[in-house]
């Protein structure tokens, strides 16, 4: 049965309090690490506390007032009438893909459709796995996710139950992507805390999409952590679409990169009430490549925040982040984005832009680009603009033939363009320049 957190005691009380409640049984597995790290990572939150605006990370944005509501934790077994027509308006047209679906963050055998992996590949539940490839998950799990450091990734590894798990076995190309739907379906204010575990081994090739939905009206808040392993000269491209609607959402992406690997991460976020992404990207390794990518669109109260850490802690290795915003009514966007480069970290490239459209009066966009650099052979850059439209160029368009909304609607387009550009799978970047020009 779910249990509801009590709004009588405080925030952390209620969890903990829930932690106790069900650590003897739906929260302890046969696998004793994971609850032994779970154990950890409980005492760990209570430490922390949740954030508050006084805390720099937070300034601009008030979690309290999500976490305050009276939701529910789901954490015996899940219960939906989700049903594959339900599911159908949510894949992504044209798109063959080994497809992972997940209802109210428990991974569904009926609605998954994964098909023929390559030899030695492992697609599963994360539950699943940590029973099945106890060895793998060992191996991974909690090593890179900062739970140390990150009440929200800290709570989430207590309660950490179900989500993916993906293991790319070394030199293994995947030539389909691997398409997760995520679908929130239930009629209770719910929580929930879905964990991802990515491991793609020396040489491996993947591309992964994680698409997020809300089928119901109801108020719910995903608290989602990812964690990535790139091996050796192994290539992920990492692509997140939010639609949560009505929902609220954090995730928590972490990243550790070795020797020569590629990471690319691009996060479009179209809807919700409350979003906050963090990316954490560890290129530990030389001649790494990461790429961080984000396009958000504000409308009504949406408030949207992207915090991004580079930590730098090899040499000549290149990063580039590039984030968009378009927000209009009284939408709030927030982009933190702080590189770090160590000291021995010489012969880095590292470049940082934020680029925001504010289309009314009252939105707001807060934007903090950071660099801390203790290397003195280094070529790093970071940039922010927030403005309005350009009216000579809106101008110009009308005077060409083009309706007032039709020459915005066409720059706004342009304006997402470098980003939407930067996806290498078609179907997904034919579907999102339809969904973005239908908004603008």
């Amino acid at each position: 049965m779910p249990t509801i957190l009590d709004k009588a005691t405080t925030l952390e009380d209620r969890f903990v309090t829930a932690f106790k409640m069900h650590e003897g049984q739906t929260l302890n597995g046969s696998n004793a690490r994971v609850h032994g790290v779970r154990q950890e990572a409980i005492a760990r939150f209570a430490d922390l506390g949740f954030p508050t605006r006084k805390a720099e990370a937070w300034k601009y944005t008030d979690i309290s007032k999500v976490l305050r509501h009276e939701y529910k934790l789901h954490l015996g077994a899940a219960e939906t009438n989700v049903s594959d027509d339900d599911l159908a308006p949510y894949r992504v047209p044209g798109l063959d893909a080994h497809l992972i679906v997940l209802v109210n963050g428990r991974f569904s055998e009926t609605h998954s459709q994964i098909g023929d992996l390559p030899k030695g590949m492992i697609v599963t539940g994360f539950a699943k796995a940590t029973e099945a490839h106890a060895d793998l998950v060992n191996a991974h799990f909690a090593q890179y996710a900062d739970y140390e450091n990150g009440v929200f990734t800290a709570l989430n590894t207590a309660f950490t139950q179900d989500g993916v798990f993906i293991y790319v076995p070394k030199s293994t190309v995947v030539e389909k992507p691997i398409h997760v739907l995520s679908v929130v379906s239930t009629d209770e204010d719910a929580m929930l805390q879905p964990r991802h575990l990515i491991v793609v081994e020396e040489n491996a090739q993947v591309k992964l999409i994680e698409t997020s939905e809300t089928l119901t009206e109801t108020a719910t808040f995903e608290n989602v952590v990812t964690e990535v392993f790139v091996g050796q000269h192994a290539h992920v491209d990492l692509y997140e679409i939010q639609d949560e609607h009505a929902g609220s959402l954090v995730t928590n992406t972490f990243a550790y990169q070795e020797d020569h690997s590629v990471f690319r991460s691009s996060v479009f976020t179209l809807s919700g009430d409350m979003v906050r992404n963090d990316a954490n990207i560890l290129p530990d390794g030389v001649h790494c490549e990461s790429h961080l990518y984000g396009l958000f669109l504000g409308t009504g109260t949406m408030h949207v925040d992207n915090h991004t850490v580079v930590d730098h802690a090899k040499p000549n290795c290149f990063s580039s982040e590039l984030y968009k915003g378009v927000l209009d009514d009284k939408s709030t966007g927030v982009f933190n984005g702080r590189v770090l480069v160590r000291q021995d970290a010489q012969q880095i490239n590292a470049y940082q832009s934020n680029k925001s459209i504010l289309l009314s009066d009252t939105a707001h966009m807060y934007s903090k680009p950071e660099l801390e650099i203790y290397a003195d052979d280094v070529q790093c850059s970071h940039g922010a603009t927030t403005g309005q439209l350009d009216n000579d160029a809106v101008f110009y368009l009308r005077s060409r033939g083009l309706t007032e909304k039709q020459a915005r609607a066409l720059l706004l387009i342009a304006f997402a363009r470098d980003v939407l550009d930067t996806i290498r799978i078609e179907p997904l970047r034919d579907m999102l320049d339809a969904e973005i020009a239908a908004r603008f």
